[in-house]
């Protein structure tokens, strides 16, 4: 029997994020405290392209608002495609500062109306939220 363990020393002296930023008080009861946790406000949280030529790409950037009382961190932005990829800041949000995930999506290979989505994780209650993009791509005439 072979056992191998592997350290990793870290003294990164910019670490930026610490498990102390996340408190998320979730239970099963749904009487947890909820005041103090940071709460993301987007601007909006779909968009429509409208119609596009097939192979172009277009990027939306979704604007939010830290309207809690602690620094809000995003833990993962997933989008369901390849054809769509979804960028947002790796940094904490302090309280009333704002931020913005941009999402881009691009529609080689797509015809015909198109919705994808994209699930905003963060320290947050709820901790998911789901940003919405929309086209419909039209194939040029030749």
């Amino acid at each position: 029997m072979v056992v191998v363990t592997v350290s990793c020393n870290n003294t990164s002296k910019d670490k930026k994020v610490t498990t102390d930023v996340i408190n998320n008080p979730a239970t099963a009861d749904g009487k947890a405290d909820t005041s103090s946790l940071p709460v993301i406000k987007f601007n909006f949280l779909e968009h429509d392209f409208g119609q596009i030529i097939q192979g172009e790409k277009v990027s939306i950037a979704f604007k939010f608002k830290n309207t809690g009382k602690s620094d809000l961190v995003i833990a993962s932005a997933n989008a369901g495609c390849g054809c769509t990829v979804p960028s947002f800041p790796k940094n904490p949000i302090q309280p009333g500062k704002e931020g913005m995930v941009e999402i881009s999506f691009n529609s080689s290979g797509k015809r015909g109306f198109q919705s994808q989505h994209v699930s905003v994780v963060a320290n947050t209650q709820p901790n998911t939220t789901v940003l919405t993009i929309k086209a419909n791509v039209v194939v040029p005439e030749n």
